[in-house]
């Protein structure tokens, strides 16, 4: 996926004066979002259960070499074939090939937000094969040829006026259709491509060192079709996935369901271990399993004493639901893949700082984030590593650099402070708003003004 985030300013600024409806569509989702996973977690230990995923996850990073061994072992006793795939265009490669041997024409796909960050349905479509994505809320945004703006509901920033009238559009359904109508109508279309199309596609939530098993989390089923039905099946994992243990997996699953939807549990939690089919002496399943394991920047990141922890997420969604900034404009003013508070520590150590910033100043630094992580991630820590690499570097603006250095000078001057609270009260609104790094914040915000005497007045005479 190519990175736009260096708009994000703008992204979001037009986000917001033109596009109102999509806050107010984010919000009401992320909200609900919210309520269910308190209910998920009313009735247990939520702090137990965090510091356990959280010591599962980085134990297994920690040792991620060994485990990933493990798993590929595991995997190619039961006949699958595994790729190793160190960047996107290593991805690409391994599909062409496996395409173009395969005779392969039409491609079904289950949620899978690897198969974006690599940017893989272009590539397929430039290599003449029909993409079909299976998840509903994918299916909608293909139509609207977007990316995802939420890990777990790609399509929660769009209304139901917006699907009505694209599927008027591309599938001839009422104007006024029903969202059942609707559904049904994506659902016969769909049903007809799993039966036609030769490849699969998926990504994989987990992957369980010690048996080989790529666990798929889902609510409508079209996962567990589109890995059973089609000839050939091909699961992309990210490194970070793996677990050591097969025991870990069930406890897993739980979380990160409570997390993302505040459901007990996905509604299909598909187990893949290697192929089925005739080949494998079984009636169902595909006659090939291939499992790319994808690095992508992985490694590099987990190198980083500082930031590693970001690859402990399980792609919940949960601090996207919470987070006061996302909710403001969606996940498309990020300009990347992963959005919100874990896209903006992920993004940088995947693809670069350069290329990502501001991601790691949209933030209130409000630490509502950390709270929620089922794994226990530092996130408004990370956040002030990636912020503190950027002012080090020279990538902040001189602007920035230049009020917030004069700011330090006077705060940590106790004269010049005492001097500076008096004359701020002086300052006119009007000049206050045009102040560098002020504009934007200013801009329909009514200007706070002190009343009566400050702290230091008051200590100073001693008043309690």
């Amino acid at each position: 996926m190519e990175v736009h985030s260096g708009d994000y300013r703008a992204r979001a600024r037009r986000i917001i004066e033109e596009t109102p409806e999509v806050r107010e569509a984010v919000t009401a989702a992320t909200r609900t979002f919210v309520e269910h996973r308190l209910e998920a977690f009313a009735d247990l230990d939520e702090d137990a259960l965090s510091h356990w995923a959280e010591r599962v996850k980085s134990h297994a990073l920690t040792h991620l070499a060994d485990y990933l061994e493990e798993a590929e072992a595991r995997l190619v006793e039961r006949g699958a074939h595994v790729h190793w795939a160190e960047s996107a265009s290593d991805v690409h490669r391994i599909l062409e090939r496996i395409v173009r041997d395969n005779g392969v024409k039409k491609v079904v796909k289950a949620k899978s937000m690897l198969s974006e960050e690599v940017g893989l349905n272009p590539f397929l479509e430039s290599c003449g094969v029909e993409v079909l994505e299976t998840d509903l809320g994918e299916y909608i945004i293909q139509l609207f040829g977007e990316p995802p703006s939420h890990i777990v509901g790609p399509s929660i920033h769009r209304s139901l006026d917006d699907i009505r009238a694209i599927f008027h559009e591309r599938l001839g359904t009422p104007r006024d259709a029903s969202p059942e109508r609707l559904a049904a109508a994506a659902r016969e279309l769909l049903r007809n491509a799993f039966l036609t199309a030769e490849m699969g596609i998926s990504g994989g939530n987990f992957l369980v060192a010690e048996t080989g098993s790529i666990a798929l989390i889902e609510n409508e089923g079209n996962i567990r079709l589109s890995t059973s039905v089609p000839r050939i099946h091909v699961a992309l994992v990210g490194i970070e996935k793996v677990l050591p243990k097969w025991d870990d997996l069930s406890i897993f699953l739980q979380v990160t369901a409570k997390s993302a939807t505040g459901q007990p549990v996905g509604c299909f939690v598909s187990i893949i271990q290697g192929p089925g089919g005739s080949a494998a002496g079984e009636p169902d399943g595909p006659e090939e399993l291939h499992v790319v394991l994808v690095d992508n920047g992985r490694s590099r990141l987990l190198a980083d004493p500082e930031v590693w922890e970001a690859l402990r997420c399980v792609r919940c969604g949960a601090c996207l639901n919470i987070c006061p900034v996302y909710r403001q404009t969606g996940g498309h003013a990020y300009g990347y893949v992963y959005s919100g508070p874990i896209g903006a520590i992920l993004a940088p150590g995947l693809v670069g700082l350069e290329e990502t910033l501001p991601l790691p100043f949209a933030s209130t630094h409000c630490g509502a984030c950390k709270d929620v992580c089922p794994v226990r991630i530092p996130i408004p820590d990370l956040l002030h590593v990636w912020r503190k690499r950027a002012v080090e570097r020279g990538l902040t603006s001189g602007v920035e650099r230049s009020v917030l250095g004069l700011w330090a000078s006077v705060v940590t001057r106790p004269a010049l402070f005492g001097l500076a609270e008096k004359v701020a009260g002086l300052i006119p609104d009007q000049v206050v708003r045009h102040l560098p790094m002020l504009r934007e914040w200013s801009a329909g915000r009514e200007l706070p003004r002190a009343t009566g005497r400050t702290f230091r007045e008051l200590w100073d005479e001693g008043i309690e």
